[in-house]
């Protein structure tokens, strides 16, 4: 009766703390699913080497930053590290309009934002780690990050950890295949909401009407 194009589409948020798995599960998800998309979010920070306009941000200036929160154009917004990242609404809306499932990498703050624009379009996903000790290690195995970022990255977990329960799901990522079939199950769950469906109204009544 119905196909992925004849659906709406949804938000699926991946939070959880650094370290516990979800860029990991969001590229492995966009890899394998050509009908989710990555959210694009704006910043007013300076482009970094090999990033790509439109694709890793869209960058602007804090004054057009602030043109588009009056407006109203964003989904959700914060401050960070003295620079402005938000979510541009209307990118976001024509790609679920269109029967796209829209991917969104962000904290609990964002989610919590998303959620008053978002309403039965959100699916919210909270990743969290097997074990204190393991999220430390795997933060000290990208040798990326110093003792003191290390340290950081630690303390603001707790925070973050202690937001799961506003979340619609939680995923223990001690195995990310395993992680990664969960998170697919969820997807095509969601995806078959009745009210994602919306010719199904239709289909029905003619179904009834048939001798």
């Amino acid at each position: 009766m119905s196909s992925e194009s004849e659906r709406r589409g949804l938000m699926l948020v991946l939070s959880s703390p650094s370290g516990a798995g979800k860029t990991t599960l969001s590229r492995r998800l966009l890899q394998a699913d050509p009908n989710v998309v990555m959210s694009v979010s704006a910043t007013t920070r300076a482009m970094r080497p090999n990033e790509v306009e439109g694709r890793d941000y869209f960058f602007i200036r804090h004054d057009k930053f602030e043109q588009m929160v009056q407006a109203d154009e964003f989904l959700e917004y914060a401050n960070v590290f003295g620079h402005r990242y938000g979510t541009p609404k209307k990118p976001v809306m024509d790609a679920l309009a269109a029967g796209r499932d829209v991917l969104f990498d962000i904290d609990w703050q964002g989610t919590q934002q998303l959620r008053q624009h978002a309403h039965s379009d959100l699916v919210s996903v909270f990743v969290l780690p097997p074990s204190k000790a393991e999220l430390e290690r795997r933060l000290r195995i990208r040798a990326q990050d110093s003792d003191e970022v290390v340290r950081q990255r630690m303390a603001k977990a707790n925070d973050e950890m202690s937001h799961w329960a506003e979340y619609d799901y939680v995923i223990l990522n001690d195995d990310i295949q395993h992680a990664m079939g969960e998170l697919e199950e969820i997807l095509r769950v969601e995806r078959r909401r009745r009210w994602r469906q919306p010719k199904l109204a239709d289909f029905v009544k003619q179904l009834t009407r048939e001798n």
